[in-house]
């Protein structure tokens, strides 16, 4: 998810910059020979030692389902551990396809209209300065079509142990005017994730953590992935840990342990990178929505702002291929971690974490990491 600025408790620990050793793929006898004859592994291990980012973490998997994890940097600058294999890490705006796909399966059970206002859901709730929810659709909002401004440009996280309640985060984007009228541009808003969960539990009365999990990570079989529940600010199984730098240059601070309750809809989901493969590919395999509803999940608009020839559908991203053809996913960037990956349509899946809030040349180059692997 695009981030606040933030600033973390003054008993953090400031890390400075360290120099970090690569590993290679998992379970082979000699590392450095695998950095030398694995392309991937090259590209893991530059990320670390050029990105900015301790450490890097890799899930590649092919089309007969078999699996590569790749590791590179440390997992944690003051002990020198080891970058742990497939380990969890914060998933950040990945979190909005599970989402996504919580709120189509409530279209094909009737009980949500894309086309229908906010207003439907959520009377009289969305109202701001040129912001009506009477005019705004369920559709605008998870396509990024709203106009709604981004509650991350204005909240700052001065504590991030704090706990943010759904209707604290709206409350901070309608503050403010609407970037644009409704259906009249594309621009990237976690405001309409908030508004999209805030939905789901109206029309369910459940939690959104309880309904993303029965309906998405259940479903699946994804046993290392979680929506955290309240007040839950660590990371429960084994993971890499998570830095942030305050600005260009400046000591990385392990901010691990956070509470995400300010990425809710948006941000909050924890997971592996072979989890998530497993759910982008078996959300495009058709195992979580029914075809009328993944055709329009996958119905896209143009999202340049993202990258060249990047297309936005409903909480799912489309981007050219190298080699022809385009990958599936989303990706996910919040302090500690940035996610980037995509599936196929014939079975390849990658996805890769770094260990920092890495610059946007470096997301570039994990994306073109995921590209070239995808490729090959």
């Amino acid at each position: 998810m695009a981030t606040a600025a933030v600033a973390v408790t003054a008993g953090a620990l400031a890390l400075g910059t360290l120099a970090v050793p690569a590993v290679a793929a998992a379970g082979d006898d000699s590392p450095a020979a695998a950095t030398r004859t694995d392309p991937f592994q090259r590209r893991l291990t530059a990320l670390v030692a050029d990105g900015g980012a301790p450490g890097a973490l890799a899930a590649v998997r092919d089309r007969n389902g078999r699996t590569r994890n790749h590791t590179a940097g440390v997992g944690d600058l003051a002990t020198g551990a080891r970058v742990p294999v497939d380990g969890q890490v914060r998933a950040g705006s990945n979190t909005k396809s599970f989402l996504a796909v919580v709120v189509l399966q409530l279209v094909a059970e009737g009980r949500v209209d894309l086309d229908a206002s906010l207003d439907t859901y959520l009377p009289g709730l969305v109202r701001g300065e040129g912001i009506d929810g009477r005019r705004i659709t369920v559709r605008q909002v998870l396509q990024h079509t709203s106009g709604l401004p981004d509650y991350t440009d204005f909240l700052e996280l001065s504590n991030t142990t704090r706990y943010f309640e759904p209707r604290e985060l709206l409350d901070t984007a309608l503050a403010h005017p609407a970037d644009f009228a409704p259906g009249t541009a594309w621009k990237y808003s976690n405001t309409g994730y908030v508004i999209a969960g805030l939905i789901v539990q109206k029309v369910t009365g459940r939690p959104l953590g309880e309904e993303i999990t029965k309906r998405v990570i259940d479903r699946i079989g994804l046993r290392h992935t979680y929506f955290p529940v309240q007040g839950e600010s660590g990371i429960r199984e084994r993971h890499p840990h998570g830095y942030f730098a305050e600005e260009p240059g400046a000591p990385l601070l392990d901010v691990t342990e956070m509470d995400p309750s300010w990425g809710w809809g948006a941000g909050a989901i924890v997971s592996t990178n072979t989890d998530l493969n497993r759910f982008f590919s078996a959300l495009l395999g058709g195992e979580l929505l029914r075809p009328a509803q993944l055709a329009q999940m996958r119905t896209t608009v143009p999202a340049d702002p993202m990258g060249p020839g990047t297309r936005y559908g409903l909480g799912l991203v489309s981007r050219p291929l190298p080699c022809g053809g385009v990958s599936w996913g989303h990706g996910g960037s919040i302090p500690g971690y940035v996610t980037r990956g995509g599936v196929t349509e014939d079975g390849l899946a990658v996805n890769i974490a770094v260990t920092a809030l890495v610059a946007s040349e470096v997301k570039q180059r994990m994306a073109e990491a995921v590209d070239e692997a995808l490729c090959r």
